[in-house]
Protein backbone atom coordinates (compact mmCIF):
# COMPACT_ATOMS: atom_id res chain seq x y z
CA UNK A 1 0.00 0.00 0.00
CA UNK A 2 1.09 3.25 -1.12
CA UNK A 3 2.24 5.60 2.07
CA UNK A 4 1.84 9.15 2.63
CA UNK A 5 2.52 11.10 5.41
CA UNK A 6 2.30 14.81 7.05
CA UNK A 7 5.90 16.18 8.73
CA UNK A 8 6.42 18.70 11.13
CA UNK A 9 7.48 19.64 14.85
CA UNK A 10 4.97 19.46 16.85
CA UNK A 11 2.65 17.06 14.71
CA UNK A 12 0.14 15.18 16.72
CA UNK A 13 -2.39 18.13 16.60
CA UNK A 14 -2.73 17.68 12.67
CA UNK A 15 -6.04 16.64 10.95
CA UNK A 16 -3.83 15.40 8.13
CA UNK A 17 -4.92 11.87 8.72
CA UNK A 18 -8.18 12.34 9.01
CA UNK A 19 -8.48 14.44 5.95
CA UNK A 20 -6.84 12.40 3.89
CA UNK A 21 -8.26 8.53 5.27
CA UNK A 22 -11.74 10.03 4.12
CA UNK A 23 -10.59 11.32 1.02
CA UNK A 24 -9.23 7.53 0.27
CA UNK A 25 -12.49 6.17 1.61
CA UNK A 26 -14.34 8.68 -1.01
CA UNK A 27 -12.30 7.77 -3.88
CA UNK A 28 -11.30 4.33 -3.33
CA UNK A 29 -7.57 4.92 -3.32
CA UNK A 30 -5.46 2.33 -1.13
CA UNK A 31 -3.24 4.21 1.19
CA UNK A 32 -1.62 4.92 4.17
CA UNK A 33 -1.44 8.13 5.67
CA UNK A 34 0.38 9.15 9.20
CA UNK A 35 2.06 11.35 11.64
CA UNK A 36 5.79 12.19 11.60
CA UNK A 37 7.51 13.91 14.21
CA UNK A 38 10.88 14.96 13.06
CA UNK A 39 13.52 16.26 14.94
CA UNK A 40 14.20 20.38 14.32
CA UNK A 41 17.68 19.47 13.28
CA UNK A 42 16.73 16.26 11.39
CA UNK A 43 13.91 17.39 8.36
CA UNK A 44 16.16 15.85 5.77
CA UNK A 45 16.93 12.13 7.90
CA UNK A 46 13.75 11.91 8.15
CA UNK A 47 12.06 12.48 4.38
CA UNK A 48 14.83 10.75 3.26
CA UNK A 49 14.34 7.79 5.68
CA UNK A 50 10.46 8.00 4.38
CA UNK A 51 11.38 7.62 0.75
CA UNK A 52 13.49 4.36 2.30
CA UNK A 53 10.67 2.77 3.60
CA UNK A 54 8.32 2.95 0.39
CA UNK A 55 7.21 6.52 1.01
CA UNK A 56 5.38 8.00 -2.15
CA UNK A 57 3.99 11.87 -0.91
CA UNK A 58 3.90 14.11 1.91
CA UNK A 59 2.55 17.31 3.46
CA UNK A 60 5.14 19.46 5.04
CA UNK A 61 4.02 21.89 7.71
CA UNK A 62 5.62 24.18 10.18
CA UNK A 63 8.87 24.28 10.95
CA UNK A 64 10.06 22.46 7.58
CA UNK A 65 8.78 24.36 4.68
CA UNK A 66 11.80 26.36 3.68
CA UNK A 67 13.88 23.04 3.97
CA UNK A 68 11.29 21.14 2.15
CA UNK A 69 11.96 23.80 -0.75
CA UNK A 70 15.53 23.50 -0.43
CA UNK A 71 15.39 19.58 -0.65
CA UNK A 72 12.92 19.25 -3.80
CA UNK A 73 14.59 18.89 -7.17
CA UNK A 74 12.28 20.26 -8.90
CA UNK A 75 9.09 23.17 -8.33
CA UNK A 76 6.17 24.02 -9.13
CA UNK A 77 5.55 27.29 -10.45
CA UNK A 78 3.35 28.61 -7.45
CA UNK A 79 5.82 26.74 -5.05
CA UNK A 80 8.56 29.04 -6.73
CA UNK A 81 6.62 31.65 -5.95
CA UNK A 82 5.54 31.42 -2.93
CA UNK A 83 9.17 30.36 -1.98
CA UNK A 84 7.77 27.24 0.38
CA UNK A 85 6.88 24.10 -0.12
CA UNK A 86 3.90 22.54 1.96
CA UNK A 87 3.84 19.19 -0.32
CA UNK A 88 6.10 16.85 -1.72
CA UNK A 89 5.68 14.04 -4.50
CA UNK A 90 8.21 11.34 -4.96
CA UNK A 91 8.79 11.18 -8.45
CA UNK A 92 9.62 7.57 -10.64
CA UNK A 93 13.42 9.06 -10.72
CA UNK A 94 13.37 9.48 -6.99
CA UNK A 95 13.49 13.04 -6.83
CA UNK A 96 11.01 15.28 -4.93
CA UNK A 97 8.57 18.05 -6.30
CA UNK A 98 7.57 20.45 -4.55
CA UNK A 99 4.57 22.02 -4.59
CA UNK A 100 2.28 24.52 -2.17
CA UNK A 101 -1.10 23.99 -2.07
CA UNK A 102 -1.83 26.49 0.16
CA UNK A 103 -3.02 29.25 -1.85
CA UNK A 104 -5.00 26.83 -4.12
CA UNK A 105 -6.74 25.61 -1.06
CA UNK A 106 -7.50 29.17 0.30
CA UNK A 107 -9.11 29.99 -3.20
CA UNK A 108 -10.96 26.52 -2.97
CA UNK A 109 -12.78 27.18 -0.25
CA UNK A 110 -13.38 31.43 -0.97
CA UNK A 111 -14.69 29.98 -4.20
CA UNK A 112 -17.19 27.57 -1.54
CA UNK A 113 -18.55 30.17 0.06
CA UNK A 114 -19.50 32.25 -2.67
CA UNK A 115 -16.65 35.09 -2.57
CA UNK A 116 -16.65 37.56 -5.36
CA UNK A 117 -12.91 37.75 -5.77
CA UNK A 118 -12.97 38.97 -9.11
CA UNK A 119 -13.00 42.58 -9.44
CA UNK A 120 -12.54 43.13 -5.53
CA UNK A 121 -10.75 44.73 -3.45
CA UNK A 122 -9.46 42.47 -1.24
CA UNK A 123 -6.89 43.14 1.64
CA UNK A 124 -4.32 40.72 3.09
CA UNK A 125 -3.63 40.78 6.45
CA UNK A 126 0.10 40.44 7.26
CA UNK A 127 2.94 39.64 4.96
CA UNK A 128 4.71 35.93 6.48
CA UNK A 129 4.48 32.66 4.92
CA UNK A 130 0.77 31.90 4.70
CA UNK A 131 0.84 35.47 2.87
CA UNK A 132 2.84 34.88 0.23
CA UNK A 133 1.14 31.35 -0.50
CA UNK A 134 -1.81 33.07 -0.67
CA UNK A 135 -0.94 35.61 -3.57
CA UNK A 136 -0.64 34.25 -6.54
CA UNK A 137 -3.74 32.19 -6.45
CA UNK A 138 -5.50 35.25 -5.09
CA UNK A 139 -3.80 37.16 -7.98
CA UNK A 140 -5.14 34.80 -10.64
CA UNK A 141 -8.75 35.71 -9.56
CA UNK A 142 -8.17 39.07 -10.87
CA UNK A 143 -9.18 40.92 -8.28
CA UNK A 144 -9.54 44.73 -8.93
CA UNK A 145 -7.07 45.79 -6.27
CA UNK A 146 -5.28 43.91 -3.17
CA UNK A 147 -3.24 45.65 -0.59
CA UNK A 148 -1.13 43.41 1.57
CA UNK A 149 -0.83 45.17 5.39
CA UNK A 150 1.42 44.28 7.89
CA UNK A 151 3.21 46.29 11.31
CA UNK A 152 6.79 46.11 9.48
CA UNK A 153 5.34 47.68 6.15
CA UNK A 154 8.50 46.99 4.39
CA UNK A 155 7.97 43.56 4.71
CA UNK A 156 4.44 44.08 2.99
CA UNK A 157 6.38 45.80 0.03
CA UNK A 158 9.06 43.30 -0.45
CA UNK A 159 5.29 40.82 -1.51
CA UNK A 160 3.49 43.61 -3.17
CA UNK A 161 6.86 44.17 -5.62
CA UNK A 162 7.73 40.37 -5.91
CA UNK A 163 4.22 39.70 -7.28
CA UNK A 164 3.88 42.75 -8.87
CA UNK A 165 3.69 41.40 -11.83
CA UNK A 166 0.70 39.20 -11.62
CA UNK A 167 -2.00 41.95 -10.91
CA UNK A 168 -2.67 45.13 -9.01
CA UNK A 169 -0.57 44.23 -5.69
CA UNK A 170 0.30 47.18 -3.14
CA UNK A 171 1.44 47.53 0.38
CA UNK A 172 -0.18 49.55 3.30
CA UNK A 173 0.63 49.87 6.90
CA UNK A 174 -1.67 47.69 9.42
CA UNK A 175 -3.14 50.61 11.35
CA UNK A 176 -4.18 52.62 7.92
CA UNK A 177 -4.60 50.47 5.23
CA UNK A 178 -7.13 51.87 3.40
CA UNK A 179 -10.88 52.05 3.20
CA UNK A 180 -13.82 49.79 2.23
CA UNK A 181 -12.53 46.55 1.09
CA UNK A 182 -15.19 44.21 -0.01
CA UNK A 183 -13.28 41.22 1.15
CA UNK A 184 -10.18 40.97 4.05
CA UNK A 185 -8.16 38.09 5.11
CA UNK A 186 -6.50 37.46 8.11
CA UNK A 187 -3.17 35.80 7.91
CA UNK A 188 -1.54 36.27 10.41
CA UNK A 189 -0.59 34.60 13.39
CA UNK A 190 -2.60 36.92 15.77
CA UNK A 191 -5.73 34.60 16.24
CA UNK A 192 -3.50 31.99 17.60
CA UNK A 193 -2.07 34.19 20.48
CA UNK A 194 -5.54 35.37 20.85
CA UNK A 195 -4.66 38.97 20.05
CA UNK A 196 -6.80 41.43 18.48
CA UNK A 197 -5.60 43.46 15.62
CA UNK A 198 -5.79 47.45 15.55
CA UNK A 199 -8.27 47.58 12.81
CA UNK A 200 -10.44 50.81 12.42
CA UNK A 201 -14.02 49.80 11.19
CA UNK A 202 -13.28 52.33 8.11
CA UNK A 203 -11.45 48.92 6.55
CA UNK A 204 -14.85 47.24 6.32
CA UNK A 205 -18.53 48.43 4.51
CA UNK A 206 -22.15 46.64 4.87
CA UNK A 207 -21.22 43.94 2.97
CA UNK A 208 -17.60 42.94 3.68
CA UNK A 209 -16.88 39.35 3.66
CA UNK A 210 -14.13 38.21 6.08
CA UNK A 211 -11.92 35.21 6.37
CA UNK A 212 -9.62 33.75 9.18
CA UNK A 213 -7.03 31.63 7.74
CA UNK A 214 -6.64 30.27 11.19
CA UNK A 215 -9.39 27.92 13.13
CA UNK A 216 -10.83 26.78 16.48
CA UNK A 217 -12.87 24.98 18.63
CA UNK A 218 -13.62 29.14 19.27
CA UNK A 219 -14.18 32.21 17.50
CA UNK A 220 -11.20 33.59 16.75
CA UNK A 221 -10.38 36.83 17.77
CA UNK A 222 -10.65 38.28 14.38
CA UNK A 223 -13.95 36.73 13.28
CA UNK A 224 -15.33 38.55 17.01
CA UNK A 225 -14.01 41.98 15.86
CA UNK A 226 -16.01 41.22 12.72
CA UNK A 227 -19.16 39.96 14.28
CA UNK A 228 -19.14 42.94 16.77
CA UNK A 229 -18.90 45.13 13.63
CA UNK A 230 -22.35 43.50 12.49
CA UNK A 231 -20.76 41.90 9.32
CA UNK A 232 -22.59 38.67 8.65
CA UNK A 233 -20.02 36.87 6.38
CA UNK A 234 -17.33 35.56 8.57
CA UNK A 235 -15.34 32.22 8.19
CA UNK A 236 -12.11 30.68 9.78
CA UNK A 237 -9.86 29.14 7.47
CA UNK A 238 -11.13 24.95 8.12
CA UNK A 239 -12.30 24.75 4.25
CA UNK A 240 -8.42 25.88 3.99
CA UNK A 241 -6.89 23.35 5.31
CA UNK A 242 -9.55 20.76 4.03
CA UNK A 243 -9.29 22.66 0.43
CA UNK A 244 -5.23 22.48 0.59
CA UNK A 245 -5.34 18.44 1.39
CA UNK A 246 -7.20 18.02 -1.85
CA UNK A 247 -4.81 19.70 -3.93
CA UNK A 248 -2.33 17.09 -2.27
CA UNK A 249 -4.34 14.74 -2.58
CA UNK A 250 -4.94 15.01 -6.66
CA UNK A 251 -1.32 15.61 -7.22
CA UNK A 252 -0.48 12.67 -5.64
CA UNK A 253 -3.25 10.19 -6.98
CA UNK A 254 -4.73 12.17 -9.93
CA UNK A 255 -8.33 11.98 -8.17
CA UNK A 256 -10.07 14.81 -7.46
CA UNK A 257 -12.45 14.35 -3.98
CA UNK A 258 -15.18 16.14 -2.88
CA UNK A 259 -14.25 18.23 0.11
CA UNK A 260 -17.52 19.07 1.18
CA UNK A 261 -18.26 15.69 3.07
CA UNK A 262 -14.56 15.92 4.68
CA UNK A 263 -15.23 19.60 5.90
CA UNK A 264 -18.51 18.78 7.58
CA UNK A 265 -17.03 15.55 9.18
CA UNK A 266 -13.68 17.09 10.61
CA UNK A 267 -16.07 20.40 12.13
CA UNK A 268 -18.13 17.72 13.71
CA UNK A 269 -14.99 16.29 15.00
CA UNK A 270 -13.73 19.28 16.23
CA UNK A 271 -16.90 20.54 17.86
CA UNK A 272 -17.22 16.93 19.78
CA UNK A 273 -13.88 17.40 21.13
CA UNK A 274 -15.01 20.51 22.88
Amino acid sequence: MDRYAVIGHPIKHSQSPFIHGRFAEQTGEQLDYQRLLAPLDGFADTLSHFAREGGKGCNITVPFKTQALELAAELTERARLAGAVNTLHLQADGRWLGDNTDGAGLVLDLRRLGFPLAGARILLLGAGGAARGALAPLLAEQPAQLVVANRTRARAEELAQHFGRLGNISSAPLDTPGTGFDIIINSTSASLQGEALSLDAAVCHPGTRVYDMMYGREETVFLAWARELGLEHRHDGLGMLVGQAAESFYLWRGVRPDMMPVLTSLRAKLEAAT
